[in-house]
């Protein structure tokens, strides 16, 4: 579609899905520089993108809600007359909700029996092929695709997050808050994964490591969110040392800037190591259950750790025999990974000042 004047994007749901879309939320900007470009997100991942440069306007998206919240939504928004809709979820309510809300040119990939609610169609990347969880394509591609599909030129796959004032602010005083001192290298380790307890590395090997790093001379914390308050209790106190328990305490957007405080981040595969790779800190991964095939770029400063097994990937959401694929992987072996980074030449640069 030539030169659209409003645009709305319908963006990812998850944390990491969110992340991945950057490059492809730059791409649209830089297409359409005189478009407005308004974005409709979760309102729980809104502030992820605070301080970004792409939009005019975010839009929180109700969560849950029934299967009607689609059309609701839809036709809340119908008056403001977009031109073009993006639907970066592949999903069938995604699209429903851009015909509800009149948008003249909806483009998304023909998934999930939504052909027909599309006026622009896409085929997948060249590169994807099936899998058990999906396309097989790494996310940065699959959105890139999509802005490609309506004029939006690439400017590269790089991840870019921001940070504002305000939540530089918050993120200080929560440290302040649990005695963390600033002159000390931070780990962050976040053992929490919302997709399900099958991506969770054992608690157990979680407090290990936490010990192993606190004797390593770093100052740990600990971090998640409300609903993860448990885990980390129950790591906590598995402990030799103490650790700052900082899960559920800060928001998301001062999350965003403990990661870019931290010398290393230790976590499953789950949304912070995309964060902590957008602002270039090293990051050490536990993968399990999840193939990397989806998520194989931006890999500059991670460290994949897996484990051999037959029965992986499996995209469960429990594991039905003895949580292998996470279980064996030591604890000494990712402390090993994470411990180069606690070295004053391992610092990462500040990347993403709002």
């Amino acid at each position: 579609m030539k030169n659209p004047r409003e645009i709305l994007v319908r963006g990812p749901n998850w944390t990491g899905d969110v992340v991945m879309a950057t490059p492809g939320f730059r791409a649209l900007r830089a297409g359409f520089p005189e478009a407005r470009i308004a974005l409709l997100l979760r309102a729980s991942q809104l502030p992820l993108l605070a301080g970004a440069p792409w939009f005019d306007e975010r839009l929180p998206l109700a969560e849950g809600g029934g299967a009607l919240a689609p059309l609701r939504e839809g036709l809340a928004l119908r008056g403001r007359r977009f031109d073009l809709g993006v639907c970066l979820p592949d999903s069938f309510s995604s699209a429903l909700l851009m015909r509800a809300a009149g948008v003249r040119h909806v483009v998304g990939y023909a998934r999930g029996g939504r052909r027909f609610l599309l006026h622009q169609p896409v085929p997948l990347p060249s590169a994807a092929r099936a899998g058990r969880g999906g396309p097989l394509v790494p996310r940065e591609l699959h959105v890139l695709g999509l802005v490609e599909a309506v004029g939006g030129p690439a400017r590269g796959t790089h991840l870019e997050l921001f940070v504002t004032d305000e939540e530089e602010a918050e993120a200080a005083a929560a440290c302040a808050g649990a005695g963390l001192d600033a002159g000390a290298p931070l780990a962050l380790l976040a053992p929490g994964a919302s997709f399900g307890p099958s991506k969770q590395w054992p608690p157990g090997h979680f407090a290990r490591a936490a010990d192993l790093l606190a004797e390593a001379g770093a100052q740990v914390a600990l971090v998640g969110a409300p609903g993860e308050r448990a885990l980390a209790a129950r790591i906590a106190a598995a402990m030799r040392s103490r650790p700052a328990d900082l899960t559920g305490n800060v928001g998301l957007g001062a999350l965003k800037a403990l990661v870019r405080r931290a010398r290393v981040v230790l976590c499953n595969d789950a949304g912070l190591r995309h964060v902590a790779a957008a602002f270039g800190v090293p990051c050490v991964v536990l993968m399990g259950p999840t193939s990397l095939e989806k998520t194989a770029l931006n890999l500059e400063r991670v460290q994949i750790l897996t484990e051999d097994v037959p029965c992986r990937p499996c995209y469960l959401r429990e594991c039905p025999i003895d949580h292998r694929c996470l279980a064996r992987i030591a604890p000494e072996r990712a402390v090993a990974a994470a411990l180069p980074a606690l070295r004053p030449e391992g610092a990462s640069p500040v990347r993403g000042a709002a």
